[in-house]
């Protein structure tokens, strides 16, 4: 990290909030409530989770704010987790006492439809000296303070790589205290963060490749994950019903499922792939499977351009499935995910659409 553009930065920060005291004094009321919200809900608590409560947890985020219908999110997360399974890991991520890393990983692993920006979030909000906030603003600011090794993509974001990262936004606090700002968390911190100039992050950043040799098994099932669970969200905020880990016949899944009713006529149905490793073949078969369904109208393999050519060659003899096969580089699942993040996160702080019931 660059501290003397840190400092350049920080002193830019404290002038600005030393001018509008009032806006200062709402921010830190503003993270006060906040932290008692999320605080107050010990482990005892949240065991009794219902439903309605889960709704009110998450939908109080920022990390929520790029979705307009946060029922239909928190009702996603509990039909493909069970509201048991997210009480308890959302018990042992908050509360636990392994180490921060291990309870990141096990959490990322175990829970569909929740990434690093609503997990840091809570993170953060309980453990404001402890934890950080990690999300695409925070990839800009650290950046920007020439902060190196930085993830670009959720599925590099470790939890070890969270740790180290809570442990940069510790200096920071630690700098804004030497410079005269002694009421400072890592909470905190993000309001300076927040502040910083702000460049939307280049679409290029290092991936490595899902059909790459090499990879342990842990981070080719992240990369996977990520994939599948961005491509859900995509088809969600193009306005489809979306799942995942769909059973399309007895011993085989398919990843990620987007479907559509049309009037009183039918359903419209496309699905996707996502290969990282594994067998070829039993790509080729789960998507011929899923074309048993006549509501099924395109089918979609998703890799690194290496693995798509390999699909190709391999779903060129296969009739009936070569017709309905496309292709889509994982890479442009990303970039198309975060620029419909972008779009989502504008449009819904407006507040042109209000929530539903």
């Amino acid at each position: 990290m660059n501290k003397d553009l840190l400092r350049k930065h920080i002193q830019a920060y404290l002038e600005k909030c030393s001018a509008n005291p009032e806006q200062f004094a709402k921010d830190k009321v503003e993270r006060e409530e906040r932290v008692h919200y999320y605080q107050s809900w010990s482990s005892s608590r949240m065991q009794g989770m219902t439903p309605d409560d889960l709704f009110e947890y998450l939908s109080k985020l920022w990390a929520m704010l790029i979705w307009g219908n946060k029922h239909y999110v928190v009702d996603k997360l509990i039909e493909e987790n069970g509201l048991a399974k997210v009480r308890t890991e959302l018990i042992d991520l908050v509360w636990a006492s392994t180490p921060i890393e291990v309870r990141w990983d096990r959490f990322r692993k175990e829970i569909k439809r929740m990434g690093p920006a609503m997990m840091s979030e809570i993170l953060c909000q309980v453990h404001p000296n402890k934890c950080m906030i990690w999300n695409r603003r925070a990839y800009a600011g650290l950046s920007l303070l020439e902060v190196p090794d930085l993830p670009r993509h959720n599925y590099q974001l470790t939890g070890k790589k969270y740790k180290e990262l809570c442990q940069v936004v510790e200096e920071i606090a630690d700098e804004m205290r030497r410079m005269g700002d002694r009421d400072v968390s890592l909470l905190s911190v993000d309001y300076f963060i927040w502040g910083l100039p702000y460049e939307e992050p280049p679409k290029s950043g290092p991936v490595v490749a899902p059909g790459g040799e090499g990879l342990e098994p842990p981070v080719s099932e992240f990369i996977h994950n990520e994939v599948r669970d961005k491509i859900a969200e995509i088809g969600t905020w193009l306005g489809f019903n979306t799942r995942t880990e769909v059973k399309v016949a007895e011993g085989s899944k398919v990843d990620a499922v987007w479907e559509a009713s049309i009037g009183n006529m039918g359903r419209v149905i496309y699905v996707f792939e996502v290969q990282t490793k594994g067998s070829l073949d039993s790509l080729i078969l789960n998507l011929l499977k899923s074309l048993n369904n006549p509501a099924v109208q395109g089918v979609v393999a998703v890799s690194d351009l290496e693995q798509l050519d390999k699909i190709k060659s391999h779903a060129a003899g296969v009739a009936g499935l070569r017709e309905k096969l496309k292709y889509w580089d994982y890479k442009e699942v990303l970039d198309v995910h975060e620029s419909l993040e972008a779009v989502n996160e504008t449009i819904n702080r407006l507040g042109l659409v209000p929530p539903g019931f």
